[in-house]
C-alpha cells in the first residue's frame, strides 16, 4: 500500500467523522432551542396564573445563545470538509451571521438583566 492510498483512506475517515460530529452538534443545537422554547412557553403560562417576577426573555435568550454555540461549532468542523473556495466563503458568511446573532442575544440578555435590576418586569 502506497502513501497516496493511505492518505486517501485517512481523508475519507476524517470526512466521515467530521460530518458525523457536525450533524451531531447541529442536532444538539436544535434540541436546545426546542427545549428552551418549551420551557419559555411553560414559564409564560405560569406567569399568567401566578404573576411573580421572573424574566422569560433571559431564560429563552440563554437557550438560544447556547444553541448558537453548538451550531457554530458544527460550522467550524465543516471547515475541515470544504472542497473549494466558494464553499469556504459560504461557510464564513454563515459563521459570521451566527456569531453576530450570538453577540446580539448576549447583549439582549444583558439589557434584560439591567432592566430587571431597575425594577422593570418584562
Amino acid at each position: 500500500m502506497n502513501i497516496s492510498a493511505i492518505m486517501s483512506t485517512y481523508e475519507a475517515i476524517l470526512h466521515v467523522i467530521a460530518e458525523f460530529m457536525a450533524y451531531t452538534l447541529e442536532l444538539i443545537g436544535i434540541l436546545i432551542i426546542a427545549v428552551g422554547s418549551v420551557k419559555a412557553l411553560i414559564l409564560l403560562a405560569r406567569r399568567f396564573r401566578h404573576p411573580k417576577p421572573f424574566n422569560i426573555v433571559i431564560n429563552l435568550g440563554r437557550s438560544l445563545a447556547l444553541a448558537l454555540e453548538f451550531k457554530m461549532g458544527a460550522e467550524i468542523i465543516n471547515t475541515v470538509i470544504v472542497h473549494d473556495l466558494k464553499e469556504l466563503a459560504t461557510l464564513a458568511v454563515v459563521i459570521l451571521i451566527r456569531a453576530l446573532l450570538a453577540v446580539i442575544i448576549h447583549w439582549e440578555i444583558r439589557m434584560e438583566r439591567q432592566s430587571e435590576g431597575d425594577g422593570i418586569d418584562v
